[in-house]
């Protein structure tokens, strides 16, 4: 049985009341995390591409996306980097690394529609949650601190954190 139903959260799914980019975070992460990460990434064979302020390379290591988030005060190097995740076609996950303290990250809810999408979704969550040993929590797109969902590490399942109804 799946840890969410579509029926129950759709309506934290429409992207005209909730915003089309909710706002996806881990916290309390260090730079091992994020190489936990790509090493996940890695180990799933999930297609990426890499890009350091707009400019497409080739992703070498966590210290290159440290070093280029971290790298000065020109706005090349504060540009932050991006990695952009498909773990299926047409659904597109955009991490983020401001800083090495929290992995962010985007999902496109135009792309989640359905039970399908929305299982995609958990299992992305669930994988990465239990790889890092952490919370991995969403809320509606300029809504940081109330998620609405997320894994929950000691349930060991994505569970939802409000009434969707209300």
């Amino acid at each position: 049985m799946p840890d969410l139903l579509w029926d129950d959260v759709k309506v934290l799914f429409d992207p005209e009341v909730n915003g089309a980019l909710p706002d996806v975070v881990v916290e309390g992460t260090t730079a091992e995390d994020w190489q936990v990460l790509l090493d996940l990434i890695w180990a799933q064979g999930w297609q990426y591409a890499y890009s350091a302020g707009g400019e497409p390379m080739e992703l070498s290591s966590v210290a290159d996306m440290v070093a280029a988030a971290y790298g000065g005060d020109t706005p090349e190097l504060r540009v932050t980097p991006t990695l952009k995740v498909w773990p299926i076609p047409e659904v597109l996950m955009i991490f983020r690394m401001y800083q090495t303290e929290s992995i962010d990250f985007d999902v496109n809810l135009r792309e989640l529609q359905g039970q399908e999408r929305l299982d995609v979704l958990v299992d992305v969550f669930r994988v990465i949650g239990r790889r890092l040993g952490k919370s991995v929590l969403m809320s509606a797109e300029g809504s940081p601190g109330h998620p609405d969902l997320g894994f929950d590490v000691e349930a060991d399942r994505v569970v939802l954190m409000v009434d969707p109804g209300v």
